[in-house]
């Protein structure tokens, strides 16, 4: 590690959480603070009807909530004009999900993203869904615009699965990008095939994972109906906002401080080593919509 950069202790964690509160779930902290005036805004907006009562995801609720993250992020009056700050009706949009089979994107979710973008006038033909086949699909090989879409977990490699690590399919070996605690994540956004294209960044809390242990661990007792979306231009913004939940829910859970199984300084690195984003929630500006009752931040 170069001289320059910052030395991350479990003790100085304890001294110090003012800069990146990652919060005793990561063990981190920053002994040298970054000295920057950026700030992010990031909308968390839920509604407890986004499941109906079979445990389904209610459309129509989830159509709604992103409109509201949406003309809220851009202070619009309403979604369709939010959309028009982001995208053009000439663009070529790929929309990266996530299909992890235990807790994918929620297809309602997408639809959602697909409607709006379609009615602001991008040919259906010019858009398109898609996980691990990114590097082979047509429309993101030509795509001017993309929308980074996944659900909020935790993640044997990097402490959590979030916006930041969506991105990791557009690399031909993941596993390079694993070592220490997938630490660099942040590199791929500078990728050529993403750079200054990804406009927005949503983090799905409908359903979330707050606890695993080993690869593609899923236990439903530690999966929980949130009912929110994290909604930002900022990933690494977005990214932390998702982690303070995902720490306050395993507090509330465990009744403890319980560390994370992986440290996720890929958020924090984002900002400190690639500068790619806001870590420090007390520079991010947070709009909450929706029920205060288990917020949890």
């Amino acid at each position: 590690m170069s001289p320059k950069e910052p030395i991350l202790t479990r003790r100085d964690f304890m001294k110090d959480t003012t800069y990146l509160t990652l919060g005793t779930a990561t063990g981190l902290s920053l002994t040298k603070k970054a000295h920057s005036s950026a700030r992010a805004k990031v909308i968390l907006v839920r509604n407890n009807e986004a499941h109906d009562s079979d445990a389904r995801f209610n459309a129509d609720i989830i159509q709604k909530m992103l409109d509201q993250a949406m003309s809220a992020l851009c202070d619009t009056k309403d979604a369709l004009e939010a959309w028009k700050t982001l995208l053009k009706p000439t663009d070529i949009v790929g929309i990266k999900s996530n299909v992890w089979s235990y807790l994918p994107t929620p297809s309602a979710l997408e639809q959602a993203i697909k409607k709006r973008i379609k009615q602001i006038g991008v040919a259906e033909s010019n858009m398109g869904v898609d996980d691990r086949g990114v590097r082979q699909n047509p429309i993101f090989q030509k795509a001017t615009a993309m929308i980074n879409v996944r659900p909020l977990r935790t993640h044997h490699w990097s402490g959590i699965g979030g916006t930041l690590k969506n991105p990791i399919m557009f690399v031909e070996k993941p596993y390079l990008y694993h070592g220490n605690s997938c630490a660099d994540l942040a590199k791929i956004w500078k990728l050529p095939i993403l750079a200054g294209k990804i406009r927005l960044n949503i983090l799905s809390v409908l359903k979330a994972q707050f606890h695993g242990r080993g690869p593609h661990h899923f236990d439903r007792r530690y999966v929980w109906d949130y009912n929110g979306l994290i909604v930002g231009t900022d990933p690494v913004a977005v990214d932390a906002v998702g982690l303070k939940i995902i720490q306050a829910k395993r507090r509330a859970f465990f009744g403890e401080e319980k560390n994370l199984q992986t440290t996720p300084h890929h958020i924090l690195y984002a900002e400190t080593r690639h500068h790619l984003g806001v870590s420090d929630l007390n520079r991010i500006d947070l709009i909450k919509i929706g029920p205060a009752e288990g917020m949890l931040i």
